[in-house]
């Protein structure tokens, strides 16, 4: 199995505080981030500050596959940090980090994984280009559905 390594960076305008319980609502995925999640099921609530939470997704990129994978948060540092551990057609870890910046809050996610879903590990070291180029059309859809999420909650309140 090929390992893959991104590193994204959201660059937002928005408190540190809003971003972080966006990204934290992992039930709501699928509302605001549709073009990617396209099924997301809490199957273990966890403890009442997140850690241990279970989570059973179906998603997709901008090729003609989709992945069914689950994922456990291992580690929560309210507003700094959510770190998660990837299970299924996707193993591996995840790492949001959230800090202020001058006008706004800078997201990373640090994504370590590998394709376990077969027929895609398998190619997947021919294909690491085009992996690389689906990763990055699911963060930039990623990106652009936040900045639309943070807009629409900032209108009800």
């Amino acid at each position: 199995m090929a390992r893959f390594h991104f590193i994204t960076q959201w660059a937002l305008d928005a408190r540190v505080e809003e971003v972080y319980e966006i990204i934290k609502d992992s039930s709501a995925l699928s509302r605001w981030w549709p073009s990617v999640y396209l099924e997301v099921n809490t199957i273990y609530p966890g403890l009442a500050n997140g850690v241990g939470k279970k989570v059973a997704l179906l998603t997709r990129g901008y090729l003609p596959y989709t992945l069914r994978w689950d994922f456990e948060v291992i580690q929560i540092i309210p507003c700094k940090k959510i770190v998660l551990d990837a299970f299924g057609d996707l193993e591996g870890r995840g790492t949001w980090t959230f800090s202020p910046e001058d006008k706004g809050c800078l997201v990373v996610f640090d994504w370590d994984i590998r394709f376990r879903k077969k027929g895609l590990a398998w190619l997947s070291f021919l294909l690491r280009p085009v992996f690389r180029l689906n990763h990055r059309w699911a963060m930039k859809q990623g990106y652009e559905s936040i900045k639309e999420e943070i807009r629409r909650r900032r209108m009800v309140s």
